[in-house]
């Protein structure tokens, strides 16, 4: 983002053309603020001032936009017009604002606005994530939440989930008997795409030479170019420049990449499946897919909705359970009295079965505190910092400001989550505010001061998926080992810095020592 605007003031400084531009901008901007005030149905969200042209993008140029964001909130209010270029984007950064928008007026905040990347990388939007509400949408939704990740197909999935979680022991049980330090960010982005893998595709790509690898580096291209910042989507008459500075070319070479991926998986599993190849074997997600259409007349799927399926559960699937473990784990290093605190609940809970590799996944309902650790450490490090945007299909209005239609919305869930108005202690880490709790805390967005993975009609449908993955995995890496960190840091040196992206990952990878726990 400050490379792009730095390049945007160059390029006006260079332009004798545009010197008049400005002034003409800046009466227009006026005259347009002056005209949505002559009516109190008509009070547009207070803004930060606006330069002409590229508007609010200026004050955005840090790598952390839900940081920044929660600063102008706090001197322009809980709801804040932005100007990103010529797309008018509301901000939203109140527990009241964000139940407006997820609940009351839910439907009219349904849409996604449509954008040039996840056009050409989501298959034209035909997917769930990014896709537009409507028929075709509900449709989409209803598949995934009764087909795919219903509460009976997640328990299906204990089979791929035991022998990922076995793989996963193995892998860190080698590193400690050798005595080396173990990339905990590496082994759990290769466990989740493995096991996404498996429930998705009925096998991982690990066994290739680089196929996991290749998986997992295909993603990791996605999620950068989904963060992007196209120049036709802002500032249109500058589009060219997206040409020029090779984002065009990255895009279609990432969207060529993965189609063929993609396509490769569908033709395998065609193929298995005329051959009656499947039969005794476990059904996955993309074999339902394929065969909805055969027990359910009423569902019609295009391949590109198809597609746009596999790509949105793949991907959000694997970032949401990587970045939680990775959370998890960095709190819990840098709170010693917590860490020992979840792990004698964990090994009270498992009892004799300690020298087993696989906890029972029904003991995990058992482990509150193990959840409250769970739950804070998203209060901290929402998955999703920003909520997906959304957009007003209709004007409406929004805690008395009008909200004109095609206004993006924005919900800051990482400023909810932190708001010292909200919370007691609100930067520090504190698993027992859950513990003790008797609000009616869960992931599902019912209180609105905690959103980690949305709610209303563009919720997550994996949270169940999600929950149980994360829990199984952290339970058994905590039973198993003892963890320390590298070179004599102490608890207080490990950062929490944040990296860029969608998804709210740690800067720098977590490297740990693991030391296998005598029974």
């Amino acid at each position: 983002m400050l490379h792009t605007c730095t390049m945007l003031f160059q390029f006006f400084l260079s332009s004798h053309l545009l010197l008049a531009v400005p002034f003409l901008f800046i009466l227009i901007h006026f005259l347009r603020r002056t005209q949505s005030r002559k009516s109190p149905t008509h009070l547009l969200p207070p803004s930060p001032p606006t330069l002409p042209l590229i508007g609010n993008l200026h004050q955005l140029t840090g790598s952390l936009p839900h940081r920044i964001l929660q600063e102008l909130s706090t001197k322009h209010g809980p709801v804040m017009l932005l100007h990103l270029g010529c797309v008018p984007t509301v901000v939203v950064s109140s527990p009241a604002t964000a139940e407006e928008v997820l609940k009351s007026s839910d439907v009219t905040f349904a849409s996604r606005p449509h954008t040039s990347m996840t056009h050409r990388l989501i298959y034209g939007s035909q997917g769930m994530i990014f896709g537009k509400y409507g028929e075709q949408w509900r449709q989409l939704r209803r598949i995934v939440t009764v087909h795919l990740l219903s509460h009976a197909r997640v328990l299906s999935f204990r089979p791929a989930r035991q022998a990922e979680v076995a793989l996963l022991v193995a892998d860190i049980g080698s590193a400690a008997a050798a005595s080396r330090p173990v990339n905990v960010s590496d082994v759990i982005i290769g466990f989740t795409s493995n096991f996404i893998c498996r429930v998705a595709f009925g096998r991982t790509y690990s066994e290739e030479k680089g196929g996991g690898n290749k998986v997992s580096k295909l993603f990791e291209d996605l999620t950068a170019l989904l963060v992007a910042f196209p120049l036709r989507d802002h500032i249109p008459w500058l589009g060219w420049l997206d040409r020029l500075n090779g984002l065009d070319y990255k895009v279609k070479k990432v969207a060529l990449e993965f189609d063929t991926f993609i396509e490769r998986v569908i033709r395998e599993h065609i193929n298995m499946r005329n051959s009656n190849e499947r039969i005794h074997k476990n059904v996955d997600l993309v074999d339902i897919l394929l065969s909805l259409g055969d027990v359910d007349s009423s569902v019609s799927l295009s391949q590109e909705n198809i597609k746009g399926l596999i790509l949105d559960i793949f991907s959000a699937g694997t970032d949401t359970t990587f970045a939680t473990i990775e959370w998890v784990m960095t709190e819990l290093m840098r709170h010693p009295n917590a860490m020992r605190r979840v792990q004698e609940e964990i090994r009270g809970v498992v009892g004799e079965a300690k020298e087993e590799i696989i906890i029972g996944e029904e003991k995990l309902v058992e482990m509150k505190y193990l959840r409250a650790v769970i739950m804070e450490a998203l209060r901290l490090h929402p998955v999703i910092p920003l909520l997906l945007p959304r957009e007003a299909s209709v004007d409406t209005q929004l805690q008395g400001y009008h909200i004109p239609k095609g206004t993006r919305v924005l919900i800051n869930a990482w400023a909810l989550a932190r708001d010292p108005k909200l919370w007691d202690k609100a930067e520090e880490f504190c698993p027992e505010r859950f513990w003790n709790s008797t609000s009616d805390f869960d992931f599902k967005g019912k209180d609105f001061r905690y959103l980690p993975f949305g709610a209303g009609r563009r919720g997550c449908p994996g949270i169940g998926f999600a929950e149980l993955t994360v829990e199984i995995v952290l339970a058994t890496l905590l039973l198993h080992f003892n963890w320390e960190l590298p070179d004599g840091m102490r608890a207080e040196e490990l950062d929490a810095d944040e990296g860029h992206g969608i998804s709210l990952h740690r800067k720098s990878k977590l490297v740990l020592v693991a030391k296998p726990c005598q029974h």
